[in-house]
């Protein structure tokens, strides 16, 4: 009997009146303010990814573009060659400043619209981190910092291909549509990115770029200056990992659409499917086959 008691008392409701009781106002605006923050906080994740999408889609577009400006280039000094006029031909072997900061604005662009998608993820992770950090009115950092700090590492490679490819051209090994023209410099970078494939530096930067939590874990700056730095060592990663599949461009065609999409499909799937690290040996193998093939068909 007593027990009963006991637990009847326990059940009984307070008769003490609640906060939300004694300040209605208050806890009515109170929770409104809460809702709409977490509301927004939610969203920024969403709009992290669209800013992605958005920037990935312009990139392309302007990759298009810069593809089909190519092919009608091409074929306009084809007809002159044909009727006997090469008005052309020197405009395609010399390359003075102008054209030099056009090609590095190609390679930039091109770099940002093949890598972006492939950091998404590491991309989100960075701004859940510094939500959540938010939520909790610790110091936050705008994730536009970090992938600040990631593009730039893609524009210091943009810049060695731009130099790469002016070489290349004064060596006359590409064609007009930036396509190597020897079988003996196309099979020696295929079985270079094949060998490279299996090499241990390729791992490791691989590894980090499939851990996008190690990373954060690993490698995490306080501040804006930290963020910044954050994006350029994973960056970093990101060149180390793909630089030599990126060269492959010299081989399908630096233009070649075709080249550039399967490249990047490929690139992400090395980053996100479980098998991934088996999936770009296993590319390796036929890289540098397909390397050894070429190399012996002679031109």
């Amino acid at each position: 009997m007593l027990c009963r008691l006991r637990h009847a008392c326990l059940d009984e409701p307070s008769l003490e009146p609640t906060l939300a009781e004694r300040f209605p106002l208050k806890h009515h605006l109170f929770s409104v303010a809460t809702t709409t923050l977490e509301s927004l906080l939610k969203r920024d994740r969403l709009l992290v990814a669209a800013v992605l999408f958005v920037l990935t889609a312009v990139c392309w577009a302007y990759t298009v573009h810069m593809a089909r400006e190519m092919e009608r280039m091409c074929m306009e000094m084809g007809m002159h060659m044909d009727m006997g006029m090469e008005m052309m031909m020197p405009q395609m072997q010399q390359w003075g400043f102008a054209e030099l900061s056009m090609l590095f604005v190609m390679w930039v662009v091109m770099m940002l619209a093949m890598m972006t998608p492939t950091a998404a993820p590491m991309i989100l992770l960075f701004a859940s981190v510094q939500r959540k950090r938010r939520e909790q009115e610790r110091p936050f950092v705008r994730t536009g910092v970090f992938v600040t700090g990631y593009l730039l590492a893609w524009t210091a490679f943009s810049a060695v291909a731009t130099a790469a490819q002016w070489g290349l051209h004064e060596a006359a090994v590409l064609s007009p549509m930036m396509v190597s023209t020897s079988s003996v410099f196309g099979g020696a970078v295929l079985v270079a990115a094949g060998v490279f494939q299996w090499m241990p530096w390729k791992n490791t930067c691989l590894r980090h770029c499939r851990s996008p939590l190690s990373f954060i874990t690993a490698e995490w700056r306080e501040g804006a200056a930290g963020a910044l730095s954050m994006g350029l060592k994973h960056g970093a990663f990101c060149t180390g990992c793909c630089w030599a599949l990126m060269a492959l461009l010299f081989v399908g065609g630096v233009m070649n659409l075709l080249w550039i999409a399967g490249l990047t499909i490929f690139v992400l799937l090395e980053k996100v499917v479980p098998a991934g690290e088996a999936l770009g040996r296993a590319a390796g193998v036929l890289l540098a086959a397909a390397g050894l093939w070429v190399a012996t068909q002679g031109g």
